[in-house]
């Protein structure tokens, strides 16, 4: 039974992660005729992370292969993780197709950013842009060498493309004062579509798709709306920085919820479902490699391999195999050993509980556990403390160095002296018994 159940969990997590790989690893390919030019339209929205940037490298990568005239980023973001908008941004630098950020609601911290990186801005006459404080995952304000780092690149992304740096560093930078926009002090900048258009960070305001085209000249070209798949939708939820400690506590509480349950059953199932979407979510968005699931998979293997290895050392090679692989996943250490941390703790809680209120005699642990026992009722007799011996006397028959032999009522027992020699042919009394321990003292 218990080899069966170990198959079971290989066999799941193998059948689980292929088909995820497969089975939803799926994009689609426009086709679009060539007669009065060809646009791709690529959505940017909601929070900026790693699996928004592998969305933007197929989608972009789709578009100069079939000879794209502009590449429009509709953005409609609050921002996100800085890292990936920096990634996001070297992307677009490096296009060759002409660019344009359309606005459509809000460029706000990363997303500024990166529509900072386009050649051309536009906006709704409702949308904004700018609000770009580096923040940290707890709501704080991140060091100054990070923000100095940001507002650095910021300054450069304007400068890019031919915009004053001035306004780009006022939206990291709330000491900033620009009295002319109206902004008040202490408060990053945020631009409205006039103030974009007056700072010449927009190159106009527009009320939708119609106008735009309008605008640019393409009014008789081909659209290509391209989307996420649903592997690259799938991969921005699992990659979120609040999802990713949910899915490790999840696998960590269903797996030892399994290990002290009989069977295999739902926590098994619902555990190693999260590991696996963990690690389907980084490796599309480009996060996981190879050595990292190899990684994975030589720790289960190790951690198995406790149940048959004395010792544990094989066990504890295989949870920092685990952990490993999972730092290797991360995109952010500080965060990814947040959500190991709290995964670790919960893990910690219910063993405690589920020990207490199960114990060690269903799961994998009768497996591993010793309860046989040497009752009275199977046969085995433990040793007899003869308590009736107390006060007999009798006779040594061999010197006590402090133990020897002695005759009691014609019967010959090992016996040891209170510490002191006694010699041969002496006369003694038991004083003590201590199971099969008979002390003795010379009279």
């Amino acid at each position: 039974m218990f080899y069966k159940k170990l198959t079971t969990y290989l066999i799941l997590v193998s059948t689980i992660f292929i088909a995820f790989l497969f089975l939803f690893n799926n994009s689609s390919k426009a086709e679009p005729s060539s007669e009065g030019g060809l646009v791709y339209i690529i959505p940017i929205e909601d929070t900026v992370e790693q699996g928004l940037k592998a969305f933007l490298s197929r989608a972009t990568e789709t578009a100069e292969a079939e000879g794209a005239e502009y590449i429009i980023f509709e953005i409609d973001t609050p921002g996100g993780r800085v890292d990936a908008a920096g990634q996001i941004a070297e992307l677009i630098q490096n296009l060759d197709t002409k660019t344009v950020a359309f606005v459509v609601n809000k460029a706000l911290s990363a997303g500024s950013y990166i529509a900072l990186n386009t050649d051309t801005i536009y906006m709704k006459p409702h949308a904004t842009m700018g609000a770009s404080g580096v923040i940290n995952s707890d709501g704080t304000a991140a060091n100054k060498k990070a923000q100095s780092a940001w507002l650095a690149a910021m300054k450069s992304a304007a400068e890019s493309k031919g915009r004053d740096p001035k306004y780009a560093a006022a939206m990291a930078n709330p000491e900033i004062d620009l009295p002319e926009l109206g902004a008040p002090t202490g408060k990053y900048l945020t631009l409205g579509p006039k103030s974009a258009l007056e700072v010449g960070y927009s190159s106009g305001i527009v009320e939708d798709r119609t106008e735009l085209f309008n605008e640019l000249g393409i009014n008789n070209a081909t659209i290509v709306e391209m989307q996420p798949t649903f592997s690259e939708e799938l991969a921005r939820f699992l990659t979120n920085p609040i999802v990713i400690p949910i899915l490790l506590s999840i696998a960590s509480l269903g797996l030892i919820a399994e290990v002290f349950s009989p069977g295999f059953g739902i926590p098994g199932i619902l555990g190693l479902l999260s590991l696996v979407l963990f690690f389907y979510g980084h490796i599309i968005a480009g996060l996981a490699g190879m050595e990292a699931i190899i990684l994975l998979i030589l720790g289960l293997v190790l951690i198995i391999a406790e149940f048959f290895v004395p010792g544990g050392i094989v066990g504890l090679l295989g949870i920092g195999c685990v952990v490993a692989s999972l730092f290797m996943s991360g995109q952010d250490m500080g965060h990814m050993a947040m959500s190991i941390g709290i995964a670790f703790i919960l893990s910690i809680i219910a063993s405690v509980i589920l020990f207490r209120s199960i114990g060690m005699e269903k799961g994998l642990f009768r497996h591993i556990i010793l309860k046989d026992t040497t009752s009275t009722e199977l046969g085995y007799v433990s040793t007899v403390n003869r308590l009736e011996l107390i006060g007999l006397e009798g006779l040594s028959l061999t010197a006590l160095r402090p133990s020897g032999t002695a005759r009691f009522d014609e019967e010959r027992l090992d016996v040891v002296s209170e510490g002191r020699f006694i010699q041969k042919d002496k006369p003694l009394k038991i004083v003590r018994v201590e199971g099969s321990r008979i002390v003795v003292r010379e009279l």
